[in-house]
């Protein structure tokens, strides 16, 4: 669980301007959240009792991760359940922007992000971010044989005992798109099908892939820093690789979590406020030193990340925008590779 967390007297004030009616303290949030749930529940508590607000929490599963949550925003589109998305990445937020099911709004801290982790119209916001890295297990392979990027998953040598999630939904469905953004079309596909003719494994999740590569049924796998850092806690014989890092190199992806607000939000004022909350260094602070070890964005969070940050590691230059657009083509051509 994470700590209770603490708000500075701005942020307390700005949320008691929210509630003084007691008609709209009554009143619930609505939120879906596809940040795994044993991080982003202890957040959402925190909120609905020092708000005083009732907080009604729709998370993911497993299984469809992402995309299951963007699709059953889409099919209540007709009549909004949801008043905020907390998504734990971005490209299905792009979607749903694209698709005109996002508002603008302007929480207290925008001014604070980063242009590339904000959208220019206000749609939607990103802090929070994880990496994509390379989990490798230490027991069975040697330092000097190390991977440094992500193409040596396509090594011989290595064949059977690799592993992804499935690369349908979540981050790595999210990656793979990126990709294709910036490798081109013809040099992604062809490096998704030499993964596979590697034997790669493909697990439900990236969690389960991070516990592949602890538990030794995989040698090295493509995982994110949160699920990474859990192996590591775990005391677990593992280290982390952050793929590409060079300046000459592609780069390591830089996922962040991203809020929005729904067109015909229900409860838009609750959703606004919980919105300030969450892009708030108090939050973000959590997130870093937490279980889940998030890499802040806001400038004004001033706690040292537990994993590295774009400060020392290259990061993919990729078009979110573009990667979003390329998403349901993606995703066909990674079925049928895939989805057996």
């Amino acid at each position: 669980m994470l700590k209770p967390l603490t708000m500075g007297t701005a942020l307390t004030v700005a949320l008691a301007s929210f509630f003084t009616d007691r008609a709209d303290a009554a009143d619930p949030v609505v939120v879906y959240t596809a940040l795994d749930r044993e991080f982003s529940e202890p957040v959402l508590d925190a909120f609905a009792k020092r708000a005083g607000v009732r907080v009604v929490s729709k998370f993911d599963v497993e299984s469809t991760k992402t995309v299951g949550l963007t699709n059953l925003i889409v099919a209540e589109s007709v009549r909004t359940r949801c008043d905020l998305f907390w998504n734990n990445e971005i490209l299905n937020t792009l979607r749903l922007k694209d698709k005109g099911l996002l508002v603008p709004y302007h929480p207290a801290r925008a001014g604070d992000l980063p242009e590339t982790f904000r959208a220019k119209d206000g749609t939607w916001y990103g802090f929070a971010a994880r990496a994509r890295i390379l989990l490798v297990n230490t027991k069975l392979v040697a330092e000097a044989d190390r991977p440094t990027g992500i193409k040596d998953l396509l090594n011989p040598k290595w064949k059977g005992k690799i592993g992804i999630a499935k690369p349908l939904f979540g981050t790595t469905a999210t990656h793979a798109a990126c990709l294709f953004a910036a490798l081109g079309e013809e040099k992604a596909k062809a490096y998704f099908r030499d993964l596979k003719a590697n034997g790669v494994q493909l697990l439900s999740g990236n969690k389960q892939v991070a516990q592949a590569v602890g538990s030794g049924q995989i040698a090295f796998g493509l995982t994110d820093t949160d699920d990474a850092i859990g192996e590591i806690d775990a005391g677990n014989p593992v280290a982390m690789i952050y793929p590409d890092r060079g300046p000459d190199g592609l780069g390591t992806l830089f996922i962040p979590n991203t809020l929005a607000i729904l067109k015909g939000a229900p409860h838009r004022k609750q959703a606004e406020a919980l919105a300030d909350y969450l892009l708030s260094p108090e939050v973000e602070a959590a997130l870093a030193t937490g279980p889940s070890a998030q890499i802040p964005l806001l400038k004004s969070t001033k706690v040292k990340a537990r994993v590295e940050t774009p400060q020392t590691v290259h990061a993919m230059e990729v078009d979110f925008e573009a990667a979003a657009k390329l998403w349901d083509r993606v995703a066909a051509f990674l079925a049928d590779e895939f989805a057996g």
